[in-house]
């Protein structure tokens, strides 16, 4: 018997510019995700964060994390319908810059999860160096 589909949009609503995550690397529904980010350089924030040194914001590495979580929760076929938005982001650390030509591993692992909402922890590292790590608060949200 075959997992979860790896495809971020089999799981997410969100396309392009604003899908973060390219391909899932393993899914644990309703426990644990963790996916892939390629930086190839022609995004559309780097010409402007920074000219000359593009350099990935930080709250696009949150984000990353928490669309991988989302893809953890959305698994889960309790969840089917809903909608994960963010509520808060508690413990924000940024330890590394990620550039074009990285590769984000994106982690993210439910601590709580209800029908309401729920809380993670994930992080985004590249070449085993953590970049970004935080714990996501959500809320569930019909997807209508």
């Amino acid at each position: 018997m075959s997992g979860p589909s790896l495809d971020p949009t089999d799981w997410l609503p969100h396309r392009a510019p604003f899908l973060l995550v390219d391909s899932m690397v393993s899914i644990e529904p309703g426990r644990r995700a963790s996916g892939r980010w390629t930086l190839r350089g022609d995004e559309w924030f780097f010409p402007g964060h920074f000219p000359g040194r593009p350099t990935t914001p930080g709250v696009l590495l949150l984000e990353a994390i928490a669309q991988c979580g989302a893809v953890a929760v959305l698994a889960d076929p309790k969840y089917t319908g809903r909608l994960p938005l963010f509520g808060g982001v508690e413990r924000a650390r940024f330890r590394r810059q990620v550039v074009p030509g990285d590769t984000v591993l994106l982690e993210c692992e439910m601590t709580q999860l209800s029908a309401r909402g729920g809380k993670g922890h994930g992080r985004a590292s590249v070449d085993g160096q953590v970049a970004a790590e935080a714990d996501i608060l959500f809320i569930l949200a019909d997807r209508a």
